[in-house]
């Protein structure tokens, strides 16, 4: 079994290693075809592009999945969830309107280490090894719901004239298409975690897993800087 864990951080590591390889290209960008839908698309058009993107949005993913990890029942899924998401909304429509931006990968690196954050708490890494008591869950996913929205926001803005005169119905429609998306997500992942808690190796393969969160997380941290750099020079 500990032959079985390492293993699976081992792949986790060779996939990171292959993103570095190929940063600009895997960095979670967008397309020129979805450029143009978001112009010339109806509204049905541009649900879509919002659920492409949350579907295709490996660092969303990551978070979500890192979330899922020690929620039991129902209830509380869908309170962290409704968390998560009242989050990204504000700052998706807020940002997306006023035209606050920021350089995209330096928001997606933020991203990456939100999802570092929440493998080393499923480790329990901040009171073993640090002492301290981690904040209150459901703020801390707020909060970093508000820093995913951004990222969906500068993502968005790249896709869409500020002068359009549907912007905001396509704000709204983009959202919708997130939502979509995000539930499809989730109700997979919720499927593969309570498979695995019903299982004897539930504790191992939850270490394991965690730990290949928090080495994806670094690796699309250096992904997004990396693009940053490359771009900016």
């Amino acid at each position: 079994m500990l032959f079985s864990n390492f293993r699976s951080i081992a792949a986790v590591t060779t996939i990171a290693s292959a993103l570095l390889v190929t940063a600009p290209a895997y960095a979670h960008d967008v397309t020129q075809q979805a450029r143009q839908l978001m112009l010339d698309g109806n509204l049905l058009d541009v649900v879509w592009i919002g659920a492409e993107h949350m579907l295709t949005g490996y660092d969303h993913l990551l978070f979500l999945l890192g979330v899922l990890f020690f929620l039991t029942s129902v209830s509380q899924i869908v309170q962290f969830i409704t968390a998560f998401t009242l989050g990204h909304t504000i700052t998706l429509l807020g940002a997306t309107i006023l035209g606050i931006t920021a350089n995209a990968y330096l928001v997606d690196a933020v991203i990456a280490l939100t999802v570092c954050y929440k493998a080393l708490e499923n480790l329990g890494v901040f009171q073993r090894w640090l002492g301290e008591k981690t904040p209150n869950l459901l703020y801390m996913v707020f909060v970093f719901g508000l820093i995913h929205g951004f990222g969906l926001s500068t993502r968005l803005q790249q896709m869409t004239l500020t002068e359009d005169p549907q912007l905001i119905s396509k704000i709204l429609a983009f959202n919708v298409g997130v939502e979509f998306g995000q539930i499809a997500a989730l109700c997979l992942m919720v499927g593969v975690v309570r498979l695995w808690r019903q299982t004897t190796v539930w504790q191992p393969v939850m270490r394991a897993s965690n730990a290949g969160l928090l080495t994806a997380g670094l690796a699309l941290f250096a992904v997004q800087i990396s693009a940053f750099t490359s771009v900016s020079s």
